[in-house]
């Protein structure tokens, strides 16, 4: 996990009610004026965001819905929002639909604890890392995989992850004679799954195994940072962006001119007030 720079210039963006993201849905305005932030998230997938009933401990009203959003996803939301002088609005989707609700310009950007990938660049623009995320995994407290060191002494788990991620399409193909499940559509699924021992491990980061340590208290997590037996990836598949509209620059800047403020320090404290928030800790 690296240190962000502080950035050596003021906030070039604090963007006027006037204006407007090319290419994004910020075109609307709200009730006060200002422009609006559309930000698409999950709000399944704590402790990054989750849904609610009630706006307790600073949720955010869910667009179309009477629920309401909350977790460190929102809460970066909320202080992005802030910082441009705009008004926030959370768009709840699945998985899936992320990426091509951004590309279409339904929402303006996606902050759902996304990795930078090469492969969503592809597809996408990202901001700078807003969180690094280590890679983990979890299993049951009585599991035989419960003292393993490394990721040689997984071998032949009965293991699964959430689709579409690094944790299951790069990480468990690493774990020697690995029995890999067909993937969860969802984070909550894939720890359901290992609840219900279907499985006998899931790989995860290091934010949703703790928040799943909280809920689950018979769940053990695994971490091999540091050893010379752990998980092979990327910088770019453990830093978490926000994703936005190719070509979409003014966005791009603006969200990034708010990131550089903030350091290492700040993610871990706004994550961790977001896993002691979470449904399931209280």
């Amino acid at each position: 996990m690296r240190m962000r720079r502080i950035a050596a210039v003021a906030i070039m963006v604090v963007l006027s009610a006037a204006v407007v993201f090319a290419g994004g849905s910020s075109e609307e305005t709200s009730a006060s004026g200002r422009p609006v932030l559309r930000v698409a998230m999950e709000c399944g997938y704590a402790p990054y965001n989750w849904t609610q009933t009630t706006d307790a401990n600073g949720a955010v009203p869910i667009a179309d819905s009477n629920d309401f959003a909350n977790g460190y996803d929102v809460m970066m939301a909320k202080h992005i929002a802030e910082s441009l002088d705009m008004d926030l609005e959370i768009v709840k989707l699945d998985w899936d639909s992320l990426v091509p609700a951004v590309q279409s310009g339904v929402v303006d950007c996606v902050i759902a604890g996304q990795s930078i990938t090469s492969a969503r660049l592809q597809m996408v623009d990202f901001s700078e890392p807003y969180y690094y995320a280590s890679i983990v995994c979890l299993v049951k407290e009585d599991s035989p995989y419960a003292n393993a060191q490394g990721v040689s002494d997984l071998r032949g788990v009965t293991c699964t992850s959430q689709m579409n991620t690094v944790w299951y399409d790069v990480c468990l193909p690493q774990i020697p004679d690995a029995n890999i499940l067909p993937a969860q559509d969802s984070a909550p699924a894939m720890l359901v799954a290992l609840n219900a021992d279907r499985v006998d491990l899931v790989c995860t980061d290091m934010p949703t195994a703790t928040a799943a340590t909280v809920a689950y208290p018979d769940m053990l997590l695994l971490d091999f940072s540091g050893s010379d037996d752990d998980f092979e990836v990327s910088q770019e598949e453990i830093n978490i962006g926000i994703s936005m509209r190719k070509g979409n620059t003014e966005l791009k800047d603006a969200i990034n001119s708010v990131l550089a403020q903030m350091t290492v320090e700040d993610y871990n404290t706004m994550m961790n007030e977001a896993i002691s928030v979470q449904p399931l800790a209280q």
